[in-house]
């Protein structure tokens, strides 16, 4: 009888530790089955940059104020002015009434002050500064209005369709929403501008330095400084919205990009975005395939003035896997529009990177050209075309 009941006892003990591993396992290859990570927070997610693959989610279709992670839009439409020329980060910009006017988070700029792009852009990226953001979009689109309405153009043009802004600033308003998704997405746009990190990534710093009123810069985002590789990129506050933050890190040559809406405190939303920074380090790795700009193949345009024309990929192209996954099973094609017509301009799209994974296609990148492209003269095309009929024949 004791022997029988010491075997009984054995059996059940090795059935308990054989059982830990597999709901251990279990837990670490389904991000979905980790609802902790996310905390109190209503709604949040996390997802690779380069390829946009979602490695955990939580109600990331809720529509909630954003609060002033709104301005992860507006830094996208300020770097984007920045990319075209439209403006310069050494331009001096006049502070108007209304910028002045502006409550909130701000860096206290006054009417008739002039302040360059490059500080007001520290004011909006480490201070969430409510007058720096209203003064560019200002500059940039003539009006606040009228930049808004540039804000939910892109927001479309994105595929972002849960997302509308009222305001360049966050500030509460009325039928002023997003999601964990569209905020996500927004920031994976944002981080094609890589140069904005350098901003983002400021802990503290001077505006003014020297004079009688100048203001001491602290991120409002302080992962900046406990988190490492934190280099952005918006936080958000307001009393309907909670405690919010869209957040990037970067490690072992993997970016991601987390966010968290609607946390309770300040200090629930920070461990929440640690978690899942946490979890995607510890559970996927990256292959790079691609640099942002690099050549991925080559064009022969009858019609344009250069004939050969390099294609480069816009934006750095990866590939994401959990980590002991084989990473050989990947190949890549260019296809390349059919339509092409000149002239083009350095950075238009000319055609798409597929990567394949085991037959399915997990990214499409756009390829662009890396210069203008203008067309040839008459005499040069109808030379061009003889060749080709000589070479034909």
């Amino acid at each position: 009888m004791k022997n029988t009941a010491l075997m009984f006892s054995v059996i059940v003990s090795l059935l308990f530790l054989f059982a830990i591993p597999a709901a251990a396992e279990e837990d670490t290859n389904s991000a979905n089955s980790t609802p902790e990570l996310a905390g109190d927070a209503k709604s949040a997610i996390l997802i690779e940059r380069d390829t946009g693959k979602i490695l955990f989610d939580k109600n990331t279709d809720e529509k909630l104020p954003p609060a002033s992670m709104t301005k992860v839009m507006t830094l996208l439409l300020i770097m984007e002015a920045l990319e075209t020329g439209t403006l310069e980060y050494d331009e001096v910009i006049q502070v108007s009434e209304r910028a002045a006017s502006m409550g909130g988070s701000q860096i206290f700029l006054e009417a008739g002050e002039e302040m360059s792009v490059k500080d007001l852009l520290k004011g909006v990226a480490v201070a969430s500064g409510n007058d720096a953001s209203v003064a560019l979009a200002e500059r940039i689109a003539g009006s606040e209005e009228a930049f808004v309405e540039r804000m939910n153009e892109r927001a479309k043009q994105l595929g972002l369709e849960n997302t509308k802004f009222q305001n360049v600033t966050g500030l509460p308003a009325d039928d002023h929403y997003s999601t964990a998704y569209d905020m996500a997405m927004m920031a994976k746009e944002l981080l094609k501008y890589e140069e904005v990190t350098n901003y983002t990534s400021i802990y503290e710093d001077y505006l003014r330095k020297g004079q009688e009123n100048e203001f001491w810069l602290v991120n409002t985002n302080k992962l900046i400084r406990s988190y490492p590789g934190v280099d952005g990129l918006k936080t958000g506050f307001t009393n309907a919205a909670k405690y919010c933050l869209t957040a990037t890190a970067e490690k072992n040559d993997m970016r991601v990009i987390a966010v968290a809406m609607g946390a309770d405190t300040p200090k629930e939303r920070n461990k929440a975005v640690a978690g899942m920074l946490d979890y995607a380090f510890n559970n996927f790795s990256t292959k790079k395939l691609f640099e942002k700009d690099e050549k991925i193949t080559e064009l022969r345009l009858l019609k344009a003035k250069n004939r050969q024309i390099d294609i480069v990929a816009s934006e750095s192209i990866s590939t994401v896997f959990q980590k002991g996954e084989d990473t050989d099973k990947i190949r890549t094609t260019a296809e390349m529009a059919d339509d092409l017509s000149l002239p083009l301009k350095k950075g238009d799209q000319v055609g798409i990177l597929k990567v394949h994974k085991e037959g399915e296609v997990v990214s499409e990148t756009p390829l662009t050209v890396n210069q203008d492209v203008n067309k040839a003269s008459y005499l040069t095309f109808l030379k061009r075309t003889l060749q080709e009929l000589v070479k034909t024949d």
